[in-house]
Parts: C-alpha cells; sequence; structure tokens
C-alpha cells in the first residue's frame, strides 16, 4: 500500500507599501494586503504582487532577469533589504503582517 503525503501550503496576508507612481498605475490607494503563498521572501511578495496587479510587471523587476530595477529600494521592519537575496525569508513581523514590506523609489539627480 503507497502512502500519500497530504501538503497543505500555508497562505499568509502580507501588507506591502507603493510608492506613489505605482499606487497611480495600479489604481490603488494607501498599502495593499496580498495572500501569499509559504514562507513570506521578496520573490514571493512580487510574485503575489504581480499577479493581482499586472499593470506593475516590469516596473519593480526587469522582465526577463526579474531583478529589482535600479531606482527601488525594499523595506522590511524599516531595513534595506534591497541587496539580500530575493529568496532569503523575510523577518517574522512582515511575515505575519504586522509591519509592511515598503517599495520605495529612490530619488537621484545633483
Amino acid at each position: 500500500m503507497q502512502r500519500r503525503r497530504l501538503l497543505v501550503e500555508l497562505i499568509v496576508m502580507v501588507r506591502v507599501i507603493l510608492p506613489l507612481h505605482l499606487r497611480t498605475l495600479a489604481q490603488v490607494d494607501g498599502e495593499v494586503e496580498l495572500p501569499v503563498a509559504g514562507e513570506p521572501t521578496q520573490r514571493t511578495i512580487l510574485d503575489a504582487l504581480e499577479a493581482r496587479y499586472p499593470m506593475l510587471r516590469g516596473t519593480v523587476r526587469d522582465y526577463s532577469t526579474q531583478q529589482r530595477r535600479a531606482f527601488l529600494r525594499f523595506f522590511a521592519c524599516n531595513e534595506d533589504v534591497s541587496h539580500q537575496s530575493p529568496d532569503e525569508p523575510l523577518p517574522s513581523p512582515v511575515a505575519s503582517g504586522i509591519e509592511p514590506f515598503m517599495i520605495v523609489g529612490a530619488i537621484a539627480g545633483g
């Protein structure tokens, strides 16, 4: 007799704060709440964001490389996580929805 394993994937709700230009493009006010399957990482949050708001595809990450766009930064618990691996688990306050995952537009010029 073959045993079957039942796999249950945990869905968590995460909060995401977008910069004004991306909120305008996505036609949302304030922060968004997204269901994320499994442990929240930058990649899983951005996958969920682009699935819910397809007009944001290519604006946060490059289409082909899936790398963060140059003038955007990612913050979790007020720490810059932009250069961490996109598959690294985010801090538990972000994963539990207590703290938001923030996408911030950088400013350049001189």
